[in-house]
């Protein structure tokens, strides 16, 4: 009797963790959660990243990080133990999820993923000089902390809609990228040889020449490297004209793949029950 009843104690307490750990997941992951304090919890979360942007920037402005130095210091100590917890929170309940079912395997997985690999980031700037380690000449690293933008990834419909337009496009993309990269290397070459002799110091070889190309085909024209010679100038108003098509190329992949997936979301979201006539 008393092992039955300690047995159901355990069982009790197993279920009482797993619940609590789904619960976690739920308030700090928006695409499973859907309640009230789920979205007070991300709501949090998001004006907190948003207010260490602006410090970040405003730290740069001397006359400000001079008066208001400790005000940052603490802002950025409070921000570091609330990402702290948050990635620690994720680490640990993640296991919620199947694909990171196993409590080590599962948890390594998580670790390594993009999501979770941003997140180390944003936090990892303040931890390194405690380790011990002289980061005086790698002083770049608190700029590191720019990658809490994209921590807002996670919290907004828009980048999962621009992640799946991007991999449902991904094989048109990398073809126009080939052929822009192309078209950057044939024009540099043709010019290369054309105004080689008359602007040695300018076009003095052909990887030189690229950037004379680029800056020609993406229609920019910096004017700091020019033809000069009536064959060079004809073929510069062809490549101008061509490079304007070859790069509104995946502009036009885009906008077809936003079509596309707007066009997903309104289907399913229009979908019905036959029979009783909600949505499914």
């Amino acid at each position: 009797m008393l092992s039955n009843t300690v047995s159901l104690n355990q069982e009790n307490l197993k279920h009482a963790y797993k619940s609590l750990k789904r619960k976690v997941h739920l308030l700090l992951d928006p695409t499973d959660g859907g309640t009230f304090w789920d979205r007070v919890v991300n709501g949090i979360i998001v004006s907190l990243i948003l207010l260490n942007l602006i410090a970040v920037c405003l730290e740069t402005v001397e006359s400000l990080y001079h008066v208001y130095r400790s005000w940052f210091n603490n802002f950025e100590l409070f921000s570091i133990i609330i990402f702290t917890i948050e990635y620690l929170l994720r680490v640990w309940s993640c296991t919620s999820i199947k694909k990171y079912r196993h409590p080590i395997k599962g948890r390594l997985r998580y670790i390594t993923s993009p999501g979770a690999l941003v997140d180390l980031a944003a936090i990892l700037p303040f931890y390194l000089p405690l380790s011990g380690l002289d980061l005086r000449s790698l002083r770049s690293l608190r700029m590191i902390r720019f990658t809490r933008f994209f921590k807002l990834g996670r919290f907004l419909n828009a980048s999962r809609v621009i992640r799946r337009v991007f991999s449902s496009k991904k094989e048109e993309l990398m073809i126009s990228m080939l052929l822009v990269f192309t078209l950057i290397l044939v024009a540099a070459s043709v010019m290369y040889f054309v105004e080689h002799d008359a602007q040695p110091d300018k076009f003095s070889s052909i990887p030189e020449t690229m950037w004379w190309s680029v800056a020609t085909l993406t229609t920019v024209g910096y004017g700091d490297v020019y033809p000069i010679t009536g064959i060079g100038k004809t073929l510069t108003a062809c490549i101008s004209i061509l490079g304007i098509g070859m790069f509104a190329l995946p502009a036009g992949i885009l906008a077809s793949g936003f079509s596309e997936e707007f066009k997903r979301k309104e289907a399913a979201a229009n979908q019905c029950c036959p029979h009783c006539g909600k949505d499914l």
